[in-house]
């Protein structure tokens, strides 16, 4: 089972309602506080607006793969629960795969 850590500093339902360039504005600040040590993974049937923040993007086995094969910290999966705890498994001990949304599929 997918170690949960759960703390959010601000609800997701904000962030569907808030303005794109805020949106981006507070990825770009926690991609800065965070340096090299987060990608993100987008599934391809994600939404534009998920999309064009993602490091990488593929199928759910790729994004799984993709998780395996990087050397950040944490792993952002924007894709469906079940294969970001693959992700999760299939990463070293010391990454901490992410699910922005706990309720994704």
């Amino acid at each position: 089972m997918m170690s949960t850590a759960v703390e959010q500093v601000r609800p997701l339902e904000d962030f569907l309602v808030m303005p794109e360039a805020e949106v981006a504005e507070s990825i770009e600040a926690a991609r800065e506080a965070l340096g090299g040590d987060v990608i993100i993974l987008g599934h391809h049937y994600q939404r534009d607006d998920v999309i064009r923040h993602a490091d990488l993007q593929g199928d759910s086995y790729q994004l799984s793969v993709m998780a395996s094969e990087t050397d950040a910290q944490h792993i952002v999966f924007c894709g469906v629960h079940f294969m970001a705890e693959v992700a999760d498994i299939m990463s070293r001990p010391e990454q901490l795969a992410i699910l922005p949304d706990l309720a994704a599929g």
